[in-house]
C-alpha cells in the first residue's frame, strides 16, 4: 500500500519513478502529513458503473468519529494519517530505493535519505544512554505508546466468547509462546512437540526456526481441535497445523483469524486484535521481572533483561 501510494503521487505528479530526487520525495511526506485519507468505495465492493477512481476528500468533510474505543480505550481512525503511517510509509520507500540503488536499476542517490550518513551510533559510548535520532531525513516524530494489553477480565470474556476448539487453542498459544500471528498460522502438524510442550515456528525477517515453549492448556485445546479433525483433512507432519472449519477445507490464512478475533471482540463491544495478544505476554515480561527483582536483587536479572529487551523489540 505504501509503494502504491508513492507510485500513484508520482503518477499524478508525470514523474518517473526512477527519475524522483528529494525534492520530489520531501514533497510526498508533506503531502501525507497534510492530506486526508481516501473516501471512496472498497476494491472488492466496485459496482456496476462505477469507475473505481479514488477520491480525496478534505477532512472537513469526514464526518465526526469517536475519539476513542469506549472498551479499549484504542483512539479511533482519524481522518488524517497517522504520524506511524507517514513513518512507516517512509521507511518502505527507503528501504524500496535501497535495493534498487544496489541493484543499479533505480536512480543514482536515493531520494529518501538518511538524517545522517552512515550507520546510526556507530561510534556511540556505551556508558552514555542513546539519544533520541530520526533515521530517516523526511520521518516524523512518533510518539512512544505503552503496550496496551487485554485485562484478565475481559480476556477471559473473550475466551468464552470463542466458538470452537481451533479458536481456543490458538488464542492460548498466541498467548503462552508471544509468537506473531503469521508465524503460529505458518506452523505444520508436525511442529507441535506435546511430550516437551514446545512448538517451532519461523520467525519473520531471520526465516529462522525456533522452538517456543506454550502452556499445558494450548496443547489441551490443540489437542481436542485436532479430535474434531480427524478424517476431515489430510494427516501428516508436513501438513498444516490450522485449517478451516468449513468445506472446502483449506489453510486457515491471517485474514480468517483475524475476523475470528474481531467478531469475538464485537459481541463485547471492544475493538481487540490480533497483537494485542502479544501485548499480553509483554505484560508479563514486565511482571515476572519486577517480581524477580524485588525477591533476587538487581544480579540475577539478567537474563530477564535480555529477554525483556527481545520482547519490546517484537523478537522473542
Amino acid at each position: 500500500m505504501d509503494l502504491l501510494r508513492w507510485f500513484r503521487f508520482c503518477w499524478a505528479a508525470g514523474l518517473e519513478w526512477d527519475q524522483v530526487t528529494r525534492a520530489e520525495a520531501g514533497g510526498f511526506c508533506r503531502w501525507l502529513r497534510i492530506t486526508g485519507k481516501p473516501d471512496g468505495p472498497h476494491w472488492r465492493a466496485r459496482l456496476a458503473g462505477d469507475t473505481g477512481e479514488t477520491v480525496m476528500v478534505p477532512a472537513a468533510g469526514v464526518p465526526r468519529r469517536e475519539s476513542r474505543d469506549p472498551v479499549t480505550g484504542k483512539p479511533a481512525a482519524g481522518r488524517m494519517y497517522a504520524a506511524a503511517t507517514v513513518a512507516h510509509c517512509e521507511t518502505v520507500l527507503r528501504h524500496f530505493y535501497d535495493f534498487h540503488l544496489e541493484a543499479g536499476s533505480g536512480p543514482m542517490v536515493n531520494p529518501f535519505p538518511l538524517a545522517r550518513a552512515g550507520r546510526a551510533g556507530a561510534h556511540h559510548n556505551p556508558m552514555l544512554p542513546f539519544r533520541d535520532r530520526r533515521s530517516g531525513l523526511f520521518r516524523p516524530k512518533v510518539a512512544q505508546r505503552a503496550p496496551r494489553g487485554i485485562p484478565d477480565e475481559q480476556f477471559s470474556e473473550l475466551f468464552a466468547r470463542l466458538g470452537s476448539h481451533r479458536d481456543r487453542a490458538l488464542v492460548a498459544f498466541w498467548v503462552s509462546t508471544g509468537a506473531r500471528a503469521s508465524e503460529l498460522l505458518g506452523a505444520a502438524a508436525g511442529d507441535a512437540d506435546a511430550g516437551r510442550q514446545l512448538i517451532t515456528v519461523i520467525r519473520k525477517g531471520t526465516r529462522a526456526m525456533q522452538q517456543l515453549p506454550a502452556s499445558p492448556d494450548a496443547f489441551v485445546w490443540l489437542r481436542l481441535y485436532q479430535e474434531q479433525m480427524l478424517g476431515l483433512v489430510p494427516a501428516g507432519p508436513d501438513q498444516p497445523l490450522w485449517w478451516t472449519l468449513r468445506r472446502p477445507f483449506r489453510q486457515l490464512s491471517y485474514h480468517a483469524a483475524l475476523r475470528m478475533i474481531t467478531r469475538a471482540g464485537e459481541e463485547l463491544g471492544a475493538g481487540w486484535t490480533l497483537h494485542d495478544l502479544r501485548h499480553i505476554v509483554l505484560a508479563l515480561f514486565l511482571c515476572s521481572h519486577r517480581r524477580r527483582r524485588r525477591a533476587s536483587g538487581p544480579a540475577a536479572c539478567a537474563v530477564d533483561y535480555l529477554l525483556l529487551a527481545a520482547a519490546c523489540r517484537g523478537t522473542a
